[in-house]
């Protein structure tokens, strides 16, 4: 068996372990400060939201040997200033992106394009996106994202409690908004399949959550009827026994997505796969590290508030204080003896456990002489 394979094992025994839950305000921290982080990227980039979004135009060209840097300056030129975004094509084209773009002003820009790279115009593929549509798509997105949210909810009360319901539920929003945070960061494009993504992590993240709630379900039956550990202990090895299958279940995630993010996207130069595989590859790490270090120890922290788990933490806090005076009691005990026996060890054979007998029993007592009186 590998070396994980036997700490895999060693976890879910109970062997050994990482206080997980015992340390969580060190993960809550971590938490905000990357939300923190998220939000204000959001709040001073935004968001390069896509013409699926905000309507506009979209011009490729055939195979060129024109720059995008030039490219970009001539559409900015010839659109009076508006948003201007280039990708390389991995036919050797261009895809020129430019938002909020009317029918008018779409066909001088789809002129200039052709002179500069010395084309007809009917050679330049245009395609336009009103502005109507763009909000009709944000707008299902959206009502998509709440409905999703509102049935995870439902099934994790239902199937376990309102506690772990609502833990799953903060997780996600968590998951969610730092992985927005980094599009506004990043500055990638949001397209439908970046809310496709989304959709995708949110999913994966719930998958992991759920098969850490279990085990804690399973683990946490009759525990109010033992006096070994709290449920915040029992929760923390629950986490144990599954932190392996977790690491293992992202990893073999994020090779796929990886490769489509940093081969597609970056070497091959398919930039149109960076809006999904950026909002998977961000939302996959995320939606791990919530499930592991988020979402159980919050259901600890919420379940520790029951009155019923306050009794059995005095319980337990109470028998371990008892076990503990009685394990001093025992060792002061065996050290008051422990003289004793070095005596009687060093004491002649024979001797040992005999009384003396006082000198004065035998005072006067001569030696018989053998004669008879």
């Amino acid at each position: 068996m590998s070396r994980l394979g036997t700490l895999g094992a060693r976890l879910y025994r109970g062997e050994v372990g990482y206080d997980f839950v015992g340390k969580r305000k060190i993960w809550y921290g971590i938490s905000i400060l990357i939300t923190i982080t998220a939000i204000v990227g959001l709040a001073v980039r935004g968001l390069n939201m896509g013409i699926e979004f905000s309507g506009g135009a979209v011009f490729t060209t055939p195979n060129t040997k024109v720059s995008a840097s030039d490219l970009r300056q001539t559409a900015e030129d010839a659109s009076g200033g508006h948003t201007v975004v280039v990708q390389e094509l991995g036919r050797g084209g261009l895809r020129i992106q430019i938002s909020e773009l009317g029918t008018k002003e779409a066909l001088p820009v789809q002129e200039n394009l052709a002179k500069e790279l010395g084309v007809e115009t009917s050679k330049i593929d245009t395609q336009l996106v009103g502005p109507s549509w763009g909000e009709q798509i944000a707008s299902k997105a959206w009502q998509g994202l709440a409905i999703f949210m509102v049935l995870v909810v439902i099934y994790l009360a239902i199937a376990f409690e309102w506690r772990m319901a609502l833990a799953a539920l903060i997780a996600l929003i968590h998951d969610l908004t730092i992985t927005v945070g980094v599009y506004a960061l990043v500055g990638f494009e949001v397209t439908p399949g970046t809310v496709i993504g989304l959709l995708t992590i949110l999913g994966y993240s719930l998958y992991d959550t759920v098969v850490v709630f279990d085990g804690l379900k399973e683990a946490s039956k009759d525990l109010t009827k033992q006096t070994r550990f709290t449920y915040s202990e029992i929760a923390n090895r629950s986490l144990n026994s599954t932190l392996v299958r977790s690491i293992n279940t992202t990893i073999v995630a994020l090779l796929p997505v990886g490769a489509l993010l940093f081969i597609g996207g970056g070497l091959l130069g398919a930039g149109m796969l960076n809006d999904i595989s950026l909002a998977l590859f961000v939302g996959l790490a995320a939606g791990a590290y919530s499930s592991i270090f988020i979402a159980t120890p919050l259901v600890a922290d919420l379940k520790e508030r029951d009155p019923k788990m306050k009794a059995l933490a005095k319980r337990v806090k109470a028998k371990r204080a008892a076990t503990a005076k009685a394990e001093a009691a025992d060792s002061a005990s065996d050290e008051e003896e422990a003289p004793d026996l070095e005596d009687a060890a060093a004491a002649p054979a024979g001797v040992v456990g005999q009384r003396r007998q006082p000198a004065s029993r035998n005072r006067g007592r001569g030696r018989p002489s053998g004669k008879r009186r």
